[in-house]
């Protein structure tokens, strides 16, 4: 059925329903988009023949949202959106954002702190044992006993917290419909233990023999080293393939992860993104200004899922898993085909893409028999000796995409891995995405140039950038093009000390890169850095790891980042003395900081008292 899926009960019985199978409760305003996880839940849902209500951004402190559409034939579905909602609503720093992108007009507050655990207990509070299922990436990400930065402390599994029933992880097409066609069938809700990307809770007594067990909440409360132990088993298991049920005690209760879901076929995530998306935020929105977040993907496209780069600061290893999936070339033309008779495309297409672009295929030819490896990176340090790397049939949708009617130009906005793309020997891609794919400017992450900080990033080493540098602006030239290389970096991760800080800071000099913006470390749930940020320990390797946690150390490499700024010079001045390179301090090429005026008024002064002490010798 096309349209909007009803979010008011006037909407929802001008259907026909006399109530919803489901009420999908969401922390982001509504947008119909297949960049949206909660529009292709929905949707996917609705395919298989239930009915679905939308209740965006209730008003958590009332019953009356959660009462709009009646009580739901099936259950609830809850998320808080696209991000965490602590995410959402702090900035590193944790002071309040100003704006929400996920919010109609950008408005911030429209949505709890910690939004899927108060949306779950206001539905138990008014509907008791109705079932609960909870999804999305907060969800995903605290799904086990977790290190929480806003509270500073370790919180249990958001499924206790939250009172729902089931957890859904990853990418939840399967798992959603498995769940729905099991309630319709009349199957209770508690007896659904072994659908696959789940998690759910039993008495400890009911433990099941299988799989493994990482460090109970109470151990990991009290023990560091149990922490990191328990991240790396979590990690290392989030293999659909090769991975094993994962157990975690709390209290009398026992957490059961169950494998990762399937991921779907080519021919199935074809027919996801060929649902009936409406590829816009809702009309109720127009009197706000509309929904931010629409904008950056209301022209791109999807073409993969997962990301074998695995970085150690990103979340999407753990959610979406290292396995590459991708849709059909005909079906990524097709949708660009769609985007053209849009009414407000341009001809440009902002993206072809996905969590990294040029992912086309698995990493090596063995993970269909064996999975991706254990406690390895395919591309970190350097790029694993079975790697294959190959963009023939990306660069062909690119072909295509790029010639069809009203399309002027496609650009590469999301991540490129430069250091995957260094690794094909046929430079045909790099150039061609020199000459037809960037506007103005590539954005790349190499994050920092230490290969101490890099190797905790579990990112590629500097000289990979440098080479790809050279080629990038070597390729533009060839093509009387002025194009950029904006660099992603990062400040503060663990294991960056003032001594890395300072290495990187110098490497931008040399390189004449200016960053006008700077990300510090972000701990957020669910990821290996965060684990070292906790732990101050690496998980993979149990040594120690330091991680700058007060303000004004972070303050301090922050400014290094951008020593070439004159606001910054007096930290930049304190993080060279503390590090004990004030040889930095200067007027030499080499210098990151000028003498401050104070210093200059010193010097002024010792000099005119030498000179006056030299003429008083001469009489």
């Amino acid at each position: 059925m096309n349209g909007f899926l009803p979010v008011t009960k006037e909407e929802m019985t001008s259907r026909g329903w006399e109530t919803a199978d489901f009420v999908y409760v969401s922390g982001d305003a509504y947008v119909d988009h297949p960049s949206f996880g909660a529009s292709i839940i929905t949707r996917v849902l609705e395919n298989a023949g239930f009915k679905v209500a939308f209740l965006s951004q209730p008003d958590w402190r009332k019953n009356d949202d959660f009462m709009r559409f009646g009580k739901p034939r099936l259950g609830f579905l809850v998320t808080s959106g696209n991000i965490d909602s602590m995410v959402a609503h702090y900035t590193v720093a944790k002071k309040k954002r100003t704006t929400d992108s996920y919010s109609p007009g950008g408005k911030i507050g429209l949505r709890p702190d910690r939004a899927v655990i108060v949306y779950c207990n206001k539905i138990r509070e008014i509907y008791g044992d109705i079932p609960i299922i909870i999804g999305g990436l907060e969800a995903s990400l605290r799904r086990f006993a977790h290190y929480d930065y806003w509270d500073n402390k370790i919180r249990r599994s958001i499924l206790f917290d939250s009172q729902a029933d089931i957890l859904s992880f990853g990418m939840g097409e399967r798992s959603m419909v498995e769940i729905a066609k099991r309630l319709d069938a009349g199957e209770d809700v508690s007896t659904i233990h072994d659908v696959r990307g789940t998690c759910y809770s039993v008495d400890v007594r009911e433990t099941p023999y299988i799989g493994v067990e990482c460090p109970s909440f109470d151990n990991v409360c009290n023990s560091k080293k149990e922490y990191a132990v328990s991240c790396r088993i979590q990690q290392d298991e989030q293999d659909f393939f090769r991975g094993k049920v994962i157990k975690q005690r709390h209290g009398s209760r026992m957490l059961v992860q169950n494998q990762p879901a399937m991921p779907l076929s080519q021919e199935e995530l074809d027919a996801v993104y060929e649902l009936p998306f409406m590829r816009t935020y809702h009309p109720m929105y127009e009197k706000d200004g509309g929904v931010p977040g629409i904008e950056e993907v209301r022209f791109s496209i999807t073409h993969n899922r997962g990301c074998f780069g695995a970085c150690n600061f990103c979340s999407l290893a753990f959610h979406q898993g290292r396995y590459i999936t991708t849709r059909s070339k005909e079906s990524i033309v097709k949708e660009a085909k769609l985007l053209t008779t849009l009414p407000d495309f341009k001809g440009y297409i902002h993206d072809i893409g996905g969590p990294t672009a040029n992912f086309r295929q698995p990493s090596c030819l063995g993970q269909e028999q064996r999975g991706l490896c254990k406690g390895k990176k395919c591309l970190a340090p350097k790029p694993c000796p079975n790697l294959v790397s190959n963009h023939e049939e990306y660069l062909d949708i690119l072909r295509t995409v790029r010639s069809l009617p009203k399309i002027k130009k496609v650009f590469i906005r999301s991540g490129i891995r430069y250091d995957y793309l260094l690794e094909d020997k046929d430079e045909t891609f790099f150039r061609e995405l020199v000459a037809n794919h960037v506007s103005g400017q590539l954005k790349v992450a190499p994050e920092h140039c230490s290969a101490a900080v890099l190797d905790k990033m579990g990112k590629p080493h500097i000289e990979a950038y440098i080479r790809f540098s050279k080629k990038y602006f070597e390729f533009s030239k060839s093509e009387n093009k002025e194009q950029y290389l904006v660099p992603y970096l990062m400040s503060s991760h663990p294991g960056c000390t003032l001594k890395d800080a300072i290495e990187l800071a110098t490497f931008l000099k040399k390189n004449g890169i200016r960053p006008e913006q700077v990300q510090d470390f972000y701990p957020t749930p669910g990821t290996v850095s965060t684990c070292m940020f906790y732990t101050g320990l690496d998980p993979y390797t149990m040594q120690e790891v330091y991680a700058a946690k007060e303000p004004h150390d972070k303050a301090l490499q922050r400014a290094l980042l951008q020593y070439y700024d004159p606001k910054f010079g007096d930290l930049v001045r304190e993080a060279l003395r503390k590090a004990g390179r004030s040889d930095l301090i200067g007027y030499s090429a080499g210098c990151l900081a000028r003498p401050s005026a104070k210093q200059n008024n010193v010097a002024k002064r010792s000099d005119g008292n030498y000179g006056r002490q030299k003429a008083k010798k001469r009489r």
